[in-house]
């Protein structure tokens, strides 16, 4: 899609000026606001930022999709992204690919753009994907988004939407309207919306008045729509369910043209500091910080720079540039500041007034000095010593020792002199008059008068009318223009004449025959012995005529003659030099000073002679002539005529322009430099240019402004361009490469003909090939949007081959061969499979763990793995993390199952965290549990999981595994061991634990007979309790008795040890024998009281095998004995059970 559009007339009147800033006011060029600018670039709403989002399209035949923005878009990877930032004009071929999308069924949404400063705007222009909206508004700002005015109103129906807002015309600029032409429901898609700054319908005759500069300006625009277009539902709706999901904004571009607003101070903008928008700047982007002109400075040349305030700031206007003028201080002062009240007083020419004055100078140009200051007579006011102290005694000054600032003859001041009181005098003021005294600055008079007794009038008699005097103060009656009480002092500003006064000088006489005019300078250490400037010199037979003219009145004079002897040896003839002449009064009178004031320190002058004080380098009486040497007799005296030695034949120069005398060949005021065509000074010679230059170098003799395109140190070669031998003669002919070097076709650096074909050979600029430079090189096309086609980079970023001719489309400058793993018109992209910046050459291949990226992602064999193009990251299987997809998320395990990674499901109350191995998925469990999710009991523990696992304290050397049962906690015994927790030897198995070697084989034999013998004491051990237990011993009996019961106990301890010594059975064997005998020989009466008691006898003979009886027996009580051990042993462990649940569910 394109567009033309005719600038108002005030862009074009501002774009034809824009260039130079010489002849005037100079604008900017204008270009795309938004270019550059993506990240200052917003919108209230954008559909699929935080999650994937349907919307729909209208048709017969409605089909829907899915608008995911959450990452910027990119046509491979992200083609659902419809962020605000694609808008922007790529002029891409498939830039209708992308565009932005509001979320569904709003209607107020704003798109903002926010710039760095204040930029001028042109017009704007949206091209929409969907229906234009039904109604909206165009806002600016000037102060950054503080305040915001509008532009213009659109809407279908404008008195609906805006009902305040007039609907147009416009009888104004700035008149601010609702416009229906861009709101209409057609057309569907590609429909535009264009608003110019200002309308072309309006002549606008000054462009520069205010309002109209506010009606261009912004720091900020918004696009605000307010009403989506609908279109009933009446239908749709029954087979959509939701009917918003088709009505939303979509925008395909978006442009603001504008340009960077400098007041008509600039033609050129650099980006502002410190402010960036996008990562690079792109060719085109319209920047914002004025390269100013004119003296003016700030980001929009809103100012005048420091120290140029010496005229009011005001935007330039056509041809009129309203430069910045600068201030005048004279050297005192490098501030100042506009003073608008100045300004007017002065007419319009100044209004400058300067700060801080140094130098002792004050006022608004620092042109005076100030209070007890004065300025030098010899000095301008510019110079830095020109102000000097006052050094009046502020005793006998009139203003505490003020002095006369400056000479001014029309007032009659003096610099520097100190206006005494009436009593004192002194040049300052520091002593009292005549007959007067006790100077001090309390008395306004200064002193006060002497009064004594009489005495003699004593009037001088040359200055008095007479003798007498006054009786009071013998104030003698003084001639005209003389003082003091005597008469004896010339009046200020005057003087008594010497004999001498009338003198006429010999160089202004008038020759009667050869004489000539001798100038004689003053140098150091040598006296003045002569007046006027010099001597005439007279020889022999020779004379001069004075003019005598200013005598004041008739009486006799007499006549004097000074010279000197002055005498030739090589020629043997003498003269003499006359210095002046004179003529002397018999007597004199006083006469005013008439000091020059320009030549003259002060107007007072020597009491005798009246000769004046003169500034340096003047002369005469009255310090109104240069003395010899000198020149330009003014206000600061004299200047030294500073003849060079060697280029000047006299040290004497003119004494009204200074110019000296000057050699062959030498020129310059004081004849210190050759003649234009010489160098080399003080030997000057001709340029060497070969005839082609004129000037050259006055110290290297290099030639200057070589004529007919030649150049070189002596215009010995052509100019590059051109062709030719100057040394020869030969003419310099311009280079065709393809067009002469004045033309905008030529592209070449020189060129030369080929000495063998005669042929020209062009040395091609970069970027150009062929013979004549009329071919673009490899790398390089033919741009068509250059009036002259010239030659372009191939805009592809670096990433080409440049030596190779078909990495670019020498018509099209469209990239054919990327390198560096990148792709796009431009090679701006990595391609897909690859992530990085491709503007820096840096295209990383995608790194992904194929388990754990979604299948799509990889296809296999050698296509590469896609990932984010900027960051690199993979798409990752649900719960899968990383950048590379290589890990589960916390608290998930089982990448390798390449289905994403399933919860770690520990069990919550026995694990120590709810994070487990990525590769097994065991979750750390706390002491006593175990199994992959610790919802079982660990090994050597039993118990309930859910409420508490306890540890079975099985000897880990006496068990086999399973160590325990889970449930009871009862110990597995290896073979050989036995006891609740597997601490001891089991029966058959000798006692040292925990080796328990098995015992010798021949145990089996005795182990049935030990058993049943234990059996047998066991119960008659019963039977010798039961005796006891219903008291049937007799006495008798008792010995025999007691003997029974210990030989039982005894047989009993024998028999608890499993195995049995040879010693130990014989041992059982004799109590054995020895309880039969008891038996048998029983007296009478005990046999009596045992049949009474029972059947003794009967029970005695019962067990005919007393071994195995006996060690029934034993066995019998060591199984009670285990299980009472175990029963105590798990009442205590369920008891501990109990009171830990009811604890936890307290």
């Amino acid at each position: 899609f394109s567009i033309n559009l005719q600038y108002p007339r005030l862009l074009i009147r501002l774009q034809q000026a824009q260039d130079d800033c010489g002849a005037g006011s100079c604008h900017p060029a204008i270009g795309d606001l938004l270019l550059g600018r993506s990240k200052q670039l917003t919108a209230s709403s954008t559909c699929g930022m935080k999650s994937p989002q349907k919307y729909c399209i209208i048709g017969y035949l409605e089909k829907c999709f899915l608008c995911d923005s959450r990452y910027p878009y990119n046509p491979y990877t992200q083609h659902n992204s419809h962020m605000i930032e694609n808008v922007i004009t790529t002029f891409e071929p498939d830039r209708k690919k992308k565009w932005w999308q509001s979320e569904n069924g709003i209607d107020h949404v704003s798109i903002r753009l926010d710039l760095e400063t204040l930029f001028q705007f042109s017009h704007l222009i949206l091209t929409f994907k969907t229906f234009r909206p039904a109604a909206m508004l165009v806002e600016r700002s000037t102060d950054f988004g503080q305040t915001w005015k509008a532009f213009r109103y659109f809407a279908q129906d404008c008195a609906a939407s805006f009902p305040n807002i007039s609907s147009g015309p416009a009888k104004g600029v700035g008149d601010i309207i609702c416009d229906s032409r861009y709101s209409d429901i057609e057309p569907s898609t590609e429909g535009e919306v264009v608003l110019k700054a200002l309308d072309p319908s309006f002549e606008i005759e000054n462009p520069y008045v205010p309002y109209i500069q506010e009606l261009i300006t912004m720091t900020n625009l918004r696009i605000n729509f307010t009403k989506l277009h609908t279109l009933g539902d009446a239908l749709l709706g029954r087979r959509h369910r939701d009917p918003l999901e088709k009505y939303y904004y979509a925008v395909y571009e978006v442009v603001v043209r504008g340009s960077c607003f400098c007041n008509g101070h600039a033609s050129h903008c650099d980006p502002v500091q410190n402010l960036r928008g996008d990562a690079f700047h792109q060719p085109g982007m319209v920047h914002g910080r004025c390269i100013c002109h004119h003296n003016t400075e700030g980001l929009s040349c809103e100012r005048c720079k420091d120290f140029y305030n010496d005229a009011p700031w005001r935007p330039a206007e056509g041809a009129q540039d309203n430069a910045c003028k600068r201030c005048n201080c004279n050297g005192h002062s490098g501030r100042c500041h506009f003073d608008m009240d100045v300004y007017q007083a002065s007419g319009g020419v100044s209004g400058g007034v300067c700060e801080d004055c140094q130098d002792n100078t004050t006022g608004q140009h620092c042109d005076q000095c100030k209070l007890f200051f004065y300025q030098d007579p010899r000095k301008v006011i510019s110079d830095p010593h020109a102000c000097l102290p006052c050094s009046c005694d502020p005793e006998g000054t009139l203003h505490n020792g003020m002095c006369e600032s400056r000479t001014d003859p029309a007032l009659g001041t003096v610099a520097g002199r100190c206006p005494c009181k009436e009593n004192v005098e002194g040049d300052r003021c520091n002593r009292c008059r005549a007959n007067h005294y006790g100077l001090s600055g309390s008395d306004p008079l200064g002193c006060q008068r002497i009064l004594y007794g009489c005495s003699p009038c004593d009037c001088d008699i040359g200055g008095s009318q007479n003798n007498l005097c006054s009786p009071e103060d013998g104030q003698c009656q003084c001639l005209p223009n003389i003082v003091s009480r005597q008469c004896n002092e010339p009046a200020p500003g005057y003087f008594f004449l010497p004999l001498d006064y009338y003198i006429y000088e010999a160089e202004h006489a008038t020759s009667l025959s050869a004489v000539a005019v001798v100038f004689r300078q003053p140098s150091a250490g040598r006296s003045v012995t002569w007046t006027g400037a010099g001597f005439a010199r007279v020889l022999s037979g020779a004379g001069l005529r004075f003019a005598i003219n200013n005598i004041p009145f008739a009486m006799d004079f007499d006549i004097s003659i000074r010279y000197e002897p002055e005498v030739f040896v090589m020629t043997c003839v003498s003269c003499d030099v006359i210095d002046a002449g004179s003529i002397l009064p018999i007597i004199g009178n006083s006469s005013s000073c008439k000091c020059n004031p320009q030549g003259s320190l002060n107007a007072s002058c020597s009491r005798l002679g009246g000769q004046c004080h003169c500034k340096a380098n003047v002369v005469g009486r009255c310090c109104d002539t240069c003395a010899a040497g000198s020149y330009g007799f003014g206000f600061h005296g004299c200047y030294p005529c500073e003849c060079h030695p060697q280029g000047s034949v006299s040290s004497l120069c003119d004494q009204v322009t200074g110019q000296c005398a000057c050699r062959q060949d030498v020129d310059g005021q004081r004849c210190s430099r050759c003649l234009p065509g010489y160098f080399g000074f003080p030997h000057c010679r001709p340029c060497p240019c070969n005839g082609y230059a004129e000037l050259c170098d006055a110290v290297t003799g290099e030639c200057l402004n070589c004529s007919r395109f030649t150049a070189g140190s002596r215009c010995e070669r052509c100019m590059d361009g051109y062709y030719g031998n100057p040394l020869n003669r030969e003419p310099c002919h311009p280079c065709m490469c393809p067009g002469a070097p004045t033309s905008k076709r030529f592209f070449a650096r020189s060129c030369y003909q080929d000495s063998q074909t005669a042929q020209l050979v062009c040395n091609c600029l970069e970027g150009y090939s062929g013979r004549q430079c009329d071919a673009c090189p490899s790398g390089f096309y033919k741009n068509p949007g250059s009036p002259v086609e010239d030659c372009a980079p191939c805009p592809c970023n670096n990433n080409i081959d440049v030596t190779d001719p078909e990495s670019c489309n020498r018509v099209t400058g469209e990239c054919l061969k990327c390198l560096h793993n990148t792709h796009g018109a431009h090679c701006q992209f990595c391609k897909p499979g690859y992530f990085g910046s491709a503007l820096a050459q840096d295209c990383q291949i995608c790194t992904c763990n194929l388990t754990g990226v979604l299948p799509a992602t990889c296809p296999g064999r050698d296509a590469a793995c896609l990932c984010d193009p900027a960051t690199g990251a993979c798409p990752c299987l649900p719960n899968v993390v990383g950048t590379t997809c290589n890990q589960c998320a916390p608290g998930y395990w089982d990448l390798a199952s390449r289905k994403g990674c399933q919860l770690c499901d520990c069990e919550p109350k026995n694990t120590q965290s709810n994070q487990c191995d990525q590769l097994t998925g065991q979750c750390p469990c706390k002491l006593g549990y175990g199994g992959r999710r610790c919802d079982e009991c660990e090994e050597n523990y039993f118990g309930n999981p859910q409420m508490h696992c306890i540890s079975c304290a099985c000897n880990l050397e006496g068990t086999s595994q399973p160590q325990c049962d889970k449930a009871t906690g009862a110990c597995n015994c290896r073979a050989g061991v036995t006891g609740w927790f597997c601490n001891q030897c089991g029966r058959g198995f000798e006692k040292d634990f925990p080796s328990c070697r098995q015992c010798h084989l021949c145990f089996d034999q005795w182990d049935a007979e030990i058993t049943a013998l234990a059996q047998t004491v066991q119960r008659l051990m019963r039977f010798a309790a039961s005796l006891e237990d219903r008291g049937g011993r007799m006495p008798s009996c008792d010995m025999r008795f007691k003997t029974f019961e210990d030989a039982i106990s005894e047989t009993e301890r024998i028999l608890k040890h499993p195995v049995l010594s040879l010693e130990a059975l014989t041992g059982i064997k004799d109590f054995h024998e020895h309880f039969s005998l008891i038996t048998d020989n029983c007296h009478f009466p005990c046999r009596e009281k045992v049949a009474q008691m029972g059947s003794l006898p009967r029970m005695l003979y019962e067990f005919p095998d007393l071994n195995e009886n006996i060690e029934d027996i034993r066995e019998e009580a060591d199984l009670v004995y285990e299980l009472l051990q175990q029963k105590v042993h798990l009442h205590h462990s369920f008891h501990y059970l109990n009171l830990k649940g009811k604890t936890a569910s307290n």
